[in-house]
């Protein structure tokens, strides 16, 4: 009779054990996903509880929704000093146009004046720090306009066309640099829904750093799954160096007169439009890659035909 009767509790301790293990387990997994709706859409809601009255859990639910109210705040406090920083910088970037202009325009007629050899010498040197001025201004005006994730007008795009009239474009500047383009470029037209503006501003950066890093050489490639590539030879730079590429305000050593927006002002662009881009250093040559993938439909059946987006897929 004893041991009837003591197999009896244990069973029905064990069952009692079970099912507050069960009550834990949904508990846990209700709060998990309370957890990630929050994070994903950022709402005031907190955390819930009502598959179980354990005190334990009660207590995490509780120190959970203090953890998440203070990353509220952190948020909020995060997110109005960002929109400050970029204000300042849109005020100031505009606000220097005015006195750089003006001085430009000095120096214009300084030029028209005789001088000596060495008042222009100086001059010269004048002049170049205000055009790199200049240029510096102007890119962070723009990359403060960018960050402000202003709504792309997206149409039916040519990546060919785009791509022909940015390399016509700089024409002029790769030949100063006795580069001549070696261009590998699908004659199937590559149509995607792109903002033009800016995939022409994505290559006319990409280019221009080439004109800075690239050693007397540049390969263009495009494919017909509108996969792109740009190499050049650009022996000073390690794959570190390269990863870095679109971190804003970052330059190499040889590219000391570059703003260190380009690229970052790329990427924002090229990944606001769904497409993705890379850069890479092997084997001594400099590797900008990007991709603009299809619709499903139009991707059905379609194979990956550049290695550089198959290593990394």
């Amino acid at each position: 009779m004893v041991p009837w009767l003591l197999c009896a509790l244990l069973g029905g301790w064990g069952l009692y054990l079970l099912g507050r293990l069960y009550c834990l387990h949904r508990a846990m997994e209700a709060l998990a996903g309370q957890l990630t709706d929050w994070l994903d859409r950022d709402t005031n809601t907190l955390l819930t509880l009502s598959l179980s009255r354990d005190p334990y859990v009660r207590r995490l639910t509780s120190q959970l929704n203090g953890q998440l109210r203070r990353l509220r705040r952190q948020r909020r406090r995060y997110q109005n000093g960002d929109r400050e920083l970029k204000e300042a910088v849109t005020n100031l970037s505009h606000d220097l146009r005015t006195p750089l202009t003006a001085i430009c325009g000095y120096l214009e007629l300084l030029e028209q004046t005789e001088q000596s050899s060495v008042a222009a010498r100086y001059l010269a040197q004048i002049q170049n720090q205000v055009e790199r001025m200049k240029q510096l201004t102007e890119e962070l005006f723009r990359y403060s306009l960018l960050s402000t994730a202003q709504p792309l007008e997206r149409a039916d795009v040519m990546l060919n066309q785009v791509l022909e009239e940015s390399l016509l474009a700089h024409h002029g500047a790769l030949t100063q640099r006795n580069i001549v383009p070696d261009l590998d470029l699908t004659t199937v037209p590559v149509r995607r829904q792109l903002d033009q503006g800016a995939l022409s501003r994505v290559f006319a950066n990409i280019l221009s750093n080439v004109l800075k890093y690239s050693e007397g050489d540049l390969a263009v490639r495009l494919t017909s799954e509108g996969e792109i590539t740009f190499s050049n030879a650009a022996s000073g730079l390690t794959p570190v160096m390269a990863g870095r590429l679109f971190d804003r305000f970052y330059t190499v050593e040889s590219g000391r007169h570059a703003t260190g927006l380009g690229l970052t002002i790329a990427k924002h662009l090229t990944e606001a439009m769904g497409g993705r881009i890379r850069a890479d250093c092997r084997g001594g040559r400099l590797t900008i890659a990007l991709s603009f993938p299809a619709e499903p439909s139009k991707r059905e059946g379609a194979s990956c035909s550049t290695p550089y987006f198959c290593d990394t897929m």
